[in-house]
């Protein structure tokens, strides 16, 4: 019997992967004025190309999307210059990667925003949450509710972020629909509290979800464009009466569409795998045709377990490569990892974000 590992190719549609280790999307804060890409980021993605697919930081795909202090943006010609850069580092490395398309909705400060205006949202419904400001964390701020001309707004300037990531050079888009933001939060029963095509049922509360996901395949092609879902996750103080039912239902709505992948939390993010051991994740998959991608506490022993399993083709690990440009060398000879330096994650220069060490040859 032929068992895959993951440090063989991957092949699924367009993709196609030196291995199935995967870097998972993680805010860095470090954009520079204008949410531009510094010199530092090019380096910071270059080292790390060894990854089978790199997903990169979120990155706002308008002024209004944006949430947390010096994240990047996929808006302006600026971001589009500066991030060429970047995919050009990482495929001279010989290296794969997508750009993660964020609006966080309610997860934001109006500090943060245009002209000081107040955060969007499905409903105005203040989140019981915090984000990292120029003051350090804070409240996020009372969201308005998006009306109809702001969502289809909304849609377009996601198609838009999407081929301006093309133009950029990435190799395709994930669609952050996880975690809390504006999507999921479009998607759960305690964000959205809406009366209108875009609230209430399941059918309707998947409906921009969906409309997303047309309007970005039809700017970029499906087979470039990927998907996160958090469905059991509390981040961000979101909550469903009924995530099997809802999560499901979300791929069934966009199943129809070839794409790259669909990218999944198991638990909560960052935490507890089992928060809600009822929840069937392979239920989940069976909904989807395409490559399944996971993550959430994930180590070599625990991936390839479930890789020999069947149980996910992806497996995607944040932390480890933060501190371990070389990871996917260390993980395949069994070689001991470098200590993660936490006080450096967010925010900051060179240390602790360009300034690992390598293993020696």
């Amino acid at each position: 019997m032929n068992i895959p590992t993951l440090f063989a190719p991957f092949k699924s549609g367009a993709l196609d992967l030196a291995n199935r280790l995967v870097m998972a999307p993680l805010t860095r804060n470090r954009a520079g004025p204008g949410q531009v890409p510094t010199d530092d980021t090019v380096t910071y993605y270059r080292q790390r190309a060894s990854a089978g697919l790199i997903i990169t930081e979120a990155s706002q795909i308008s002024p209004m999307g944006q949430g947390y202090l010096d994240t990047p943006g996929i808006h302006s010609p600026e971001q589009i210059a500066a991030w060429k850069r970047v995919t050009e580092a990482v495929h001279a490395e010989g290296g794969r990667i997508f750009i993660q398309l964020w609006h966080v909705g309610r997860i934001s400060h109006s500090s943060l925003l245009p002209g000081g205006a107040a955060p969007v949202a499905p409903s105005a419904i203040t989140a019981n949450s915090k984000t990292f400001t120029a003051e350090g964390f804070v409240d996020v701020s009372a969201p308005r509710a998006m009306s109809v001309e702001d969502i289809q707004a909304t849609v377009a300037d996601y198609a838009q972020a999407a081929r301006n990531a093309i133009e950029a050079g990435f190799d395709g888009v994930e669609v952050h629909a996880a975690n809390g933001y504006l999507i999921d939060q479009f998607l759960r029963e305690s964000s959205n509290h809406r009366e209108d095509a875009y609230g209430g049922g399941i059918e309707n509360r998947t409906r921009f979800l969906a409309e997303v996901m047309d309007a970005i395949v039809a700017a970029i092609g499906a087979e470039r464009v990927g998907v996160r879902f958090s469905p059991v996750s509390p981040f961000n103080d979101v909550s469903d009466s009924n995530p099997q039912a809802l999560f499901e239902h979300a791929i069934e709505r966009i199943d129809h569409h070839p794409l790259a992948y669909v990218h999944v939390i198991e638990g909560a993010t960052g935490g507890d795998r089992e928060i809600d051991p009822g929840f069937d994740f392979a239920a989940l998959r069976a909904k989807f045709k395409g490559a399944w991608m996971v993550n959430n506490g994930y180590d070599h022993a625990l991936a390839e377990a479930r890789l020999a399993a069947g149980a996910a083709d992806l497996f995607c690990l944040g932390r480890p490569f933060i501190s371990n440009p070389d990871l996917v060398r260390r993980l395949r000879e069994g070689r001991e990892l470098n200590p993660l330096d936490g006080s450096t994650l967010y925010g900051g220069g060179a240390e602790g974000y360009t300034d690992y060490p390598f293993l020696a040859g």
